[in-house]
């Protein structure tokens, strides 16, 4: 009976030792209020206020973008504030510091807090859409495809969103291209608009496509609803292929890149033509080495660059067939090189894809001095030093460009800050927040192996007792 008593005070000793599980899920540390403010397209301020029992000594705001990238891609910032219980903080990230986000983007954030006891919390993510959301957008869809506009009635939407959907099902047939997803597409009512939206856009730019992403924007005037529609097929060939073609390993060349959409669009339009035979004429067209880098921001180089590289695609498919031009993108989304996969594919680098197509179109023979690559730079961006605090959270992919229609009538804006309304993810009002590993945890198994050990040793010693 002795016996029977012991066990059952040592039992229920430590269970009231060991905290409760509500106890633990419980954080110290509670979010008062957790929200985004912008201005398009200057700058995003992210907002928190805290409480803690234990004074708040390091915040750190983590953030990045929804989109295709190598790995996990996180943006960190030490917003500034004074250690304390009660804390409200804020850091700004400033694009033209990092190079736009294009319009329609999905930004992430959230918080990670520590205390001066060491506790600890992590909270959910928000998001919000990065978008000039001051304009009127409307929306029409179709099979995959959202089309965003606010200028313009419902008629000249819809015929666009056709003009798109033609567009999907003519690559599906002639090169497999097929979305992944849900494509974005974003209508501004001129190409002076759309540059407004973002920085370091070279004047001549009327559209661009945003492969990681899965957004096209482009400046399309209700009067050029023809140059809009070989626009919209340009640019979704560019959102096709390079999801397609994605690799962490390799780039593809802007001339396979370009030439397809050129393709897709139907081709370059009778003047860029004429340009293009007086060039082959005067033998002033491109290597293309050179065509795999970026081209040019000259207007008259870069339209020569678009032709060019229509012509390439064109041989390569009415030369060699579709199936080969498709299983070059495969090959290249392997992370092989354009070389490597020319040579897999059609038996010839680039060189001698080059020689190839001279000779098909009647040019002189290449030069020596194209032996030379081109340079692949990585964005149209220009470097800047980061305000402090900055970690940049991804470079920026380079977007493909569309040059801007025959005539376009621009318009100026103005914009004021927005606050966004944010949503959880869970859809509830209130910011939920998720605790960190506590430090309470790891006393539990220590505290349950000294009662064992314990309540051992006294039925060993009972036992002894009643043999003896």
């Amino acid at each position: 009976m002795r016996l029977r008593l012991i066990v059952i005070v040592f039992v229920v000793s430590v269970f009231w030792a060991v905290p409760h599980p509500a106890a633990l899920a419980q954080s110290p540390i509670s979010v008062s209020s957790n929200q985004a403010t912008t201005s398009f397209p200057e700058w995003i301020t992210f907002n928190v206020e805290l409480k803690s029992d234990s004074p708040i000594t390091r915040i750190v705001l983590e953030y990045g973008v929804d989109q295709l990238t190598c790995g996990q891609v996180v943006g960190k910032a030490l917003p500034t504030f004074t250690s304390s219980t009660n804390v409200k903080t804020r850091w700004t990230w400033e694009m033209k510091q990092t190079g736009s986000e294009p319009p329609g983007a999905t930004i992430w954030w959230r918080w990670q807090i520590t205390t001066a006891d060491g506790k600890q919390l992590l909270t959910d993510k928000k998001t919000l859409t990065w978008l000039d959301d001051w304009r009127k957008w409307q929306t029409v869809s179709g099979n995959q495809v959202n089309l965003h506009w606010y200028t313009g009635d419902k008629a000249f939407a819809t015929e666009l969103l056709n003009a798109a959907l033609k567009a999907i099902a003519d690559l599906g047939h002639t090169t497999g291209l097929k979305p992944e997803g849900t494509v974005e597409i974003y209508i501004y009512a001129s190409s002076q608009d759309l540059r407004n939206a973002i920085f370091y856009a070279p004047g001549w730019t009327g559209g661009r496509a945003y492969s990681r992403q899965n957004i096209v924007i482009i400046g399309i005037p209700p009067n050029s609803l023809t140059w809009g529609k070989q626009s919209i097929a340009h640019e979704l060939t560019h959102v096709l292929f390079g999801r397609s073609t994605f690799s962490c390993l390799s780039d593809s060349p802007t001339w396979l890149s370009e030439g397809l959409a050129m393709y897709g669009q139907g081709g370059p339009d009778a003047e860029s033509v004429l340009l293009f035979n007086a060039a082959v004429s005067n033998d002033k067209i491109l290597s293309v080495r050179a065509l795999s880098g970026n081209f040019s921001e000259a207007s008259d180089v870069a339209n020569l660059s678009y032709t060019e590289s229509h012509s390439l695609v064109q041989f390569l498919i009415s030369s060699y067939g579709q199936d080969k031009i498709m299983k070059l993108v495969n090959t290249l989304k392997n992370g092989t090189t354009i070389d490597s996969a020319l040579q897999s594919v059609y038996g010839f680098d680039s060189d001698g894809l080059e020689d190839a197509w001279r000779t098909k179109i009647g040019a002189k023979p290449r030069r020596a001095a194209s032996n030379i690559s081109a340079t692949k730079t990585p964005t149209l961006v220009p470097t800047y030093v980061p305000i402090a605090g900055l970690q940049i959270p991804t470079r920026t992919p380079t977007p493909t460009l569309t040059l801007v229609p025959p005539t376009v009538t621009a318009t100026s804006t103005s914009e004021s800050p927005t606050v966004i309304a944010l949503a959880p993810p869970t859809g509830t009002s209130v910011p939920t927040t998720q605790a960190m590993a506590s430090t309470n945890l790891g006393t539990i198994p220590i505290l349950v192996s000294i009662g064992i050990l314990i309540l051992g040793v006294i039925i060993i010693a009972i036992t002894r007792r009643r043999v003896a």
